[in-house]
């Protein structure tokens, strides 16, 4: 017998179907952010958001906070035309952007809010991401 399939995680099925629309918004083009994602300093959140390992300058910073801005901006489209929150939307893109785009090396943040770095082997997503 099969469990069922609680409505959060069907919402984040179907907003990961939506990532097309937001996919642009998740490149980063700022040369400071793509640095300092390579050195560790700025990673990728299961919040769907980047956040800080270390203090950031004020430059790295207000360039996170524009990204994220943008990010908040998607989410909040894909959550009006998915019938769900902004958080829920902002959590089911950070599962996929877990999954798919957190490079070797590259530091990320779980909702345990401990920091880890991406070996060779495929990150342990939250529980909500329906793995």
């Amino acid at each position: 017998m099969s469990r069922p399939v609680s409505p959060i995680i069907r919402a984040i099925a179907s907003i990961a179907l939506s990532l097309g629309a937001a996919a642009p918004l998740l490149a980063q083009t700022a040369t400071d952010v793509s640095a300092a994602k390579a050195a560790g300093a700025v990673g990728e959140q299961a919040d769907g958001y980047l956040g800080f390992k270390t203090t950031p300058t004020a430059a790295l910073k207000s360039e996170v906070d524009s990204i994220n801005i943008k990010r908040r901006a998607a989410y909040t489209q894909i959550a009006i035309s998915r019938g769900v929150t902004v958080k829920e939307a902002a959590a089911a893109v950070g599962c996929q952007t877990l999954k798919d785009r957190v490079a070797d090396g590259q530091v990320y943040k779980l909702p345990d809010e401990n920091w880890y770095t991406k070996g060779a082997t495929a990150i342990t997503l939250p529980a909500y991401c329906g793995q």
